[in-house]
């Protein structure tokens, strides 16, 4: 019959055909005890308990929650406590708390302040933001890291601005935006616009982990999409932005990833890990949610190298350059200004540190002695700048000025520092015509101009520790020897 499993034939040694009919796999299950139907059954309250609350308990947290934010928020400029806004009032909030936001990922409260304020002074609004160039808006970021926030920013505000159909003012418009993920998103949509969503950081994940005793993975995406469902009941209907805020606050101040508060959280009466602290000692509030396995840092190595050239021209006889020259960049030197360059390098637009400006810099491939740092730099700056110390150009002064550590995320980079000071033959130009040929992007700039560059820290720190080595040797070259008096006779 249609429908049955086909039949083998198979011939055995006297010719004769066999009909092997296939075999039915039996499963056999096994009864449970009723000892193990009850520890299922309690198994099941116990995971719907985690991972839900009652309609009752939700309520309390809530009023709980908001009620202790109205008295202990702090004042912070992004915060707006005007309720009645006009259509261009919700916009500017809503632009607001986007910079804000994207501002305090991976930074603190404190160090943001003062960000946040210069950047809405310069662009005030999206419409201001959206007419800057990436160059600025790096600057204006220089320190806060992940620079590749602000581009997104930027990008953002132009797109917004482009479509010109107003800020988007829900959680599925506003992720259309680029460099607006499910956080970013709503947290606009909730502080600014009143709608009724989740927003899910570090802090929630810890908060709802301790009051629920999660005590699983963070960081895996199941118990993530949980999480975000927990975050998605607790959102009070009426206050849904003051409600987030009161949550991440908390994470923030009170229920803190190492040393909580609990006597003076407003939760701490629906918290379960703080329920079973009290009757196991053993087991910590702390020890929710569950620690993850810190990735080990990739260890780089790095030769930068700060090229300065001399101003000026040298005569053909090669007359010798001043050292006070030489120690250029220290802007004015006996009543006369240098003219002295630095060479900056532009960072490709992909990657880290996107487009930002540094001193022109090679990885090697380990820990390198300063014979073959510098085999590697030269190497460097003839290929991509013409800078040839036999032809183009002469050594005026060279340096190795010291080395440090800087950490990123992701990245343990050890950088070298050399002070390269050059003096470009004949005073000509022999960095022209090359970046049209290259891929590489380059510029020369002051003393005056580097200082009020919005640089990176770790080229900050390089530039910091040229221009103390500069102002060590310039004291050392020009502070006079005591002589011995004639007077004074030997003993």
């Amino acid at each position: 019959m249609e429908g049955n499993k086909k039949q083998k034939q198979k011939k055995t040694n006297n010719g004769k055909v066999v009909v092997e009919r296939p075999r039915r796999s039996v499963r056999l299950l096994q009864a449970k005890t009723p000892t193990q139907k009850q520890k299922a059954k309690e198994e099941d309250i116990e995971d719907i308990v985690k991972w839900g609350f009652s309609g009752d308990e939700t309520q309390k947290i809530r009023e709980s929650l908001l009620e202790w934010y109205d008295q202990n928020k702090r004042d912070l400029p992004w915060r707006y406590t005007n309720t009645a806004e006009s259509e261009e009032e919700e916009t500017k909030r809503a632009y607001g708390v986007w910079v804000s936001e994207v501002m305090l990922q991976q930074t603190r409260v404190q160090t943001v302040i003062q960000y946040y304020n210069r950047w809405m002074e310069k662009w005030p609004t999206l419409q201001h933001l959206s007419l800057a160039s990436l160059e600025e808006v790096n600057e204006m970021w220089a320190g806060l890291g992940y620079y590749r926030r602000a581009r997104f920013l930027l990008e953002g505000a132009r797109m917004i601005v482009a479509k010109g159909s107003g800020f988007p003012k829900t959680v599925s418009a506003l992720k259309k935006i680029q460099g607006i993920g499910d956080y970013t998103a709503g947290a606009i949509a909730s502080i600014a616009f009143k709608e009724v969503v989740p927003v899910v950081d570090g802090n929630v994940i810890r908060v709802i982990a301790r009051l629920r005793a999660i005590s699983a993975n963070p960081k895996d995406s199941a118990t993530v999409k949980k999480l975000w469902k927990l975050a998605a009941q607790l959102v009070d209907p009426i206050r849904p932005g003051d409600f987030n805020q009161a949550l991440m606050e908390l994470g923030a101040t009170v229920c803190t990833s190492l040393n909580p508060s609990c006597s003076s959280c407003p939760a701490s009466g629906h918290c379960r890990a703080l329920s079973i602290f009290r009757h196991d000692s053993l087991v910590l509030v702390t020890d929710f949610p569950l620690k993850g396995v810190r990735v080990k840092q990739r260890q780089d190595f790095s030769a930068v190298c700060v090229v300065e050239l001399l101003g000026g021209q040298r005569t053909s006889e090669g007359s010798q350059i001043d050292s006070r020259e030489v120690l250029g960049g220290l802007e004015k030197l006996e009543g006369r200004q240098t003219n002295n360059r630095f060479l900056l390098v532009k960072r490709p637009d992909d990657g880290l540190l996107a487009g930002l400006w540094e001193f022109p810099s090679v990885l090697l491939d380990g820990e390198a002695d300063l014979a073959t740092r510098r085999e590697v730099i030269d190497h460097f700056l003839k290929k991509n700048f013409g800078l040839d110390t036999k032809q183009t150009c002469d050594i005026a002064f060279r340096k190795n000025v010291g080395e440090f550590v800087h950490i990123f995320s992701h990245i343990r980079l050890k950088i070298y520092v050399e002070l390269l000071v050059l003096h470009l033959k004949g005073g000509g130009n022999h960095l022209s015509g090359i970046q049209d040929k290259e891929t590489m992007t380059w510029k020369y700039v002051d003393g005056k101009a580097l200082s009020s560059m919005g640089l990176t820290s770790s080229v900050r720190k390089v530039y910091t520790m040229v221009q103390k080595l500069k102002q060590e040797k310039l004291s050392f070259s020009f502070t006079p020897s005591k002589k011995r008096s004639r007077t004074t006779r030997k003993k």
